[in-house]
């Protein structure tokens, strides 16, 4: 049984930054993409960033780009997401999971693993 578990979230002020933190079970981690993923109240929930199995390529929403840095390391079955200069409208339930990764297309796997997530809230 695959289980996720997302932690690094909370509150912050606009310009500031979070770390969040996936570790995974069950799964041969290093075999797979992974990605992040949020959705905002009301919103549908939309591919952040994913990144290869070995770390070698990586994706960013436009909306992230420059900002967030997405890594992984498998040895720790562990995967990271670096936000900086972070903005109000980046205020969501942030969830890793498993990707369907393609390069120019990051979306969840249909593995269809997810954690809890956990909550970002950017305050202006």
């Amino acid at each position: 049984q695959v289980q996720v578990v997302e932690s690094g979230g909370g509150l912050v002020q606009a310009g500031g930054s979070l770390r969040l933190s996936c570790t995974t079970s069950g799964l041969t981690f290093d075999s797979y993409a992974m990605g992040w993923f949020r959705q905002a109240p009301g919103k549908e929930r939309e591919g952040v960033s994913c990144i290869s199995w070995n770390g070698g390529s990586t994706y960013y929403a436009d909306s992230v780009k420059g900002r967030f840095t997405i890594s992984r390391d498998n040895a720790k079955n562990t995967l990271y997401l670096q936000m900086n200069s972070l903005k109000p409208e980046d205020t969501a339930m942030y969830y890793c999971a498993v990707a369907f990764y393609t390069g120019d297309y990051c979306g969840p796997d249909a593995l269809d693993a997810w954690g809890q997530g956990t909550l970002v809230t950017v305050s202006s």
